[in-house]
């Protein structure tokens, strides 16, 4: 029976038709309810016990060869029945219905980007998975600060500590640590924080972080920068506030919010009925975060500016949900084509 079974898979592997008439006749020859197939499975109940596996095994071989054959046929035959020099039309147009279109986190990235480019900001990045003088100790975090809690942050190790950067204010340290003012940049990247995920929080986001330090910069150089960028990305009516707040690298600090874009300051549900949306969070370098990176800060000042991309992303496309953002819906990023 082996014998037979082998002569059948070597006519099976070498068949070949250009017709759709000649496959289905080997399908009825091969896998027809009074096919070769069925006839070999009920001689097998009859085969040796010694020789069963053996011939099992070349059964099911080629019952699986019969079928990948005729499946491949077919789909190559398609419909064109004896016209195979149809299948393979080279002088066809290109179909371009599948364009795709860049991620609306990636859009908006790349906007703030190239609005802080126009006015001499290059572009740093640095390494995810960060240690402890980087993080926190560098930029002036106490060593009881919250944000070193375990329910906080993602530590991969401890002694030293290795940990999933928080901010990317991490990349401001290392390139103070090695550039000599005036330092004129911003720090985009992906940063993660141990938050329960919700409509307006995720364990992952997205920063552009920015810093300007040179002599005799000003907390009034820090507001008009906030001022461009705030009509950049939005609109020449956008109307900015700054209100006191504390962050241990910056001081003073302040959140900064932008007239409603939705409702241009009248109030709505958006924004709570008050006619702000906080949009970034700012301040005037601390000095002591100059001093442990090496700068002077009796000779030099500066300012540093943190966005949330998600946030400014919500604004322009009115996305109220961030966690269709890591979903993938094709659904979804198909609308951003155009927004490029």
């Amino acid at each position: 029976m082996k014998l037979q079974i082998e002569k059948y898979l070597a006519e099976v592997q070498s068949f070949t038709t250009t017709s759709l008439e000649e496959l289905e006749q080997f399908r009825i020859k091969y896998s027809g309810k009074k096919g070769i197939l069925n006839d070999l499975f009920a001689l097998f109940k009859t085969v040796a016990p010694e020789e069963r596996r053996d011939t099992g095994r070349l059964l099911n071989e080629l019952k699986e060869a019969i079928q990948l054959k005729h499946d491949s046929l077919k789909a190559g035959l398609g419909d064109n029945d004896n016209k195979p020099e149809k299948l393979f039309d080279l002088t066809l147009p290109v179909t371009d219905d599948q364009s795709g279109s860049r991620h609306p986190l990636a859009i908006i990235r790349k906007r703030i980007i190239d609005i802080f480019g126009r006015i001499g900001y290059t572009v740093a990045e640095g390494p995810e998975i960060e240690d402890d003088w980087h993080n926190f100790s560098a930029l002036n975090f106490a060593p009881e600060h919250p944000a070193r809690d375990m329910q906080d942050t993602f530590f991969i190790g401890s002694n030293p500590e290795v940990l999933l950067r928080t901010h990317t204010s991490s990349v401001q340290v290392r390139v103070m640590e090695h550039t000599q003012p005036p330092i004129r940049m911003t720090f985009p990247g992906r940063v993660y924080r141990n938050e329960a995920i919700s409509a307006r929080a995720h364990c992952f986001f997205h920063q552009v972080e920015g810093l300007y330090i040179d002599k005799n910069v000003s907390f009034a150089d820090l507001r008009q920068t906030m001022m461009y960028f705030a009509k950049e990305m939005f609109s020449p009516d956008t109307k900015i506030r700054l209100r006191p707040s504390y962050f241990p690298f910056t001081e003073p600090s302040a959140e900064m919010d932008i007239s409603c874009n939705l409702c241009g300051g009248e109030g709505c549900g958006f924004c709570k009925y008050t006619g702000w949306v906080e949009i970034l969070g700012c301040g005037m370098v601390n000095p002591a975060v100059l001093t442990n990176c090496g700068i002077d800060p009796k000779i030099y000042s500066g300012f540093a500016f943190g966005i949330g991309v998600e946030r400014i992303t919500n604004l322009v496309f009115n996305v109220k949900d961030l966690r269709i953002f890591s979903e993938n819906d094709v659904r979804f990023l198909r609308q951003f084509g155009s927004a490029i």
